[in-house]
């Protein structure tokens, strides 16, 4: 998803930039090994002589790159992993994702104010998960509601089923769910087969659980999912409408997803810096360039917090809806300029 959303930003905006050519390097970096990240991103910064370091799909794989972009003073920006800390790791560091207090708040603050009074949160047991859960019990405790019990899941490998039984035998009013991108076609299904929907348990929770990418394969079980977040497919506006067009045309009619408009964003900030500095400034002057940037994505209006070097941006209240037979994030509500701490 990042991948493609970064070569339609250049494919949309031509590979030249202040009389400079752009080239995208790919490495895989196998999605788990934080040593594989940083020997990559190693061999990027002296073999390829990269001027950008981008990407970083999981938490662990930011940190482990950080000490690269500070010791070579290379502007590292971050369009997926949402840890609130990654950028403090670095003074190259700049994001164009997101992070779990900002989608997280808005979700605990609406669940209270709707009758929803006792919740069962289950995180996946890393940094961001940690963050999700505890954005979601200091806000909703301190709005009155209660948290019957919290689990946490694994990263490698999880078997989701014996803690949505916990969850179901608590008889929560709803269940608070984070798994990172890929995980909540899992947890939809067994959600399901474990009768928590039949037992009248919502699920709410930051987006990631109703990822865009699997929310077609989900299908009717994902129906009524109330989930708060920065970018849904279904987001109505002229520049979403295109951005997702255009995604689904160049990619085999694949829905974009939010790791997707972190890369396309990503790569915006990357030309606007270059055109800043006319295409010859250092690391510093590059990520000075960044700070304070305002556009509007096709998420809706961002900006990078100069202080912070992280997104400024709107987070939507979303459900989960059939429309012309496929299940859509379809929002409902916002939150608007929600900083990177919620």
């Amino acid at each position: 998803q990042v991948a493609a959303a970064c070569r339609l930003y250049m494919q949309r905006n031509g590979d030249t930039v202040a009389g400079r050519k752009v080239e995208l390097i790919l490495k895989d970096d196998t999605g788990l090994a934080p040593e594989t990240t940083k020997r990559i991103a190693q061999e990027m910064v002296v073999q390829d002589k990269v001027a950008f370091l981008a990407g970083f799909g999981l938490t662990p794989l930011a940190f482990a790159a950080a000490p690269v972009a500070t010791e070579a003073k290379v502007p590292m920006i971050v369009m997926a992993a949402g840890t609130q800390v990654i950028p403090q790791r670095s003074p190259f560091i700049v994001r164009s994702a997101f992070t779990l207090p900002q989608t997280t708040s808005p979700i605990a603050d609406w669940a209270f104010k709707n009758n929803i009074k006792r919740v069962f949160p289950m995180v996946t047991d890393f940094a961001p998960g940690l963050d999700a859960e505890k954005t979601f019990q200091s806000r909703f405790t301190a709005a009155g509601g209660t948290v019957v019990e919290s689990v946490r899941t694994p990263l490698r490998n999880p078997d989701y089923a014996p803690f949505l039984q916990r969850a179901k035998d608590a008889k929560p009013d709803a269940l608070f769910v984070f798994v990172p991108s890929g995980e909540g076609l899992a947890v939809m299904k067994q959600f399901d087969e474990r009768g928590l929907r039949a037992a009248g348990i919502r699920m709410i929770g930051p987006g990631d659980v109703v990822d865009d990418d699997l929310l077609e394969t989900m299908g009717a079980p994902a129906v009524g999912v109330i989930t708060s977040f920065h970018y849904s497919a279904a987001h109505e506006s002229p520049e979403n409408r295109a951005y997702v067009d255009a995604m689904m045309k160049a990619n085999n009619g694949m829905r974009p997803n939010f790791h997707s408009v972190g890369g396309y964003d990503g790569m915006h900030v990357i030309y606007e810096a270059l055109k800043k500095t006319g295409g010859t400034g250092t690391g510093e002057q590059l990520v000075n360039a960044m700070k304070g940037m305002k556009w509007t994505s096709p998420r809706g209006p961002v900006m990078i917090d100069p202080e912070a070097r992280d997104m400024v941006q709107t987070i939507y209240l979303r459900e989960v809806k059939m429309v012309n037979g496929k299940p859509w994030s379809i929002e409902f509500d916002k939150v608007e300029n929600v900083g990177p701490g919620g």
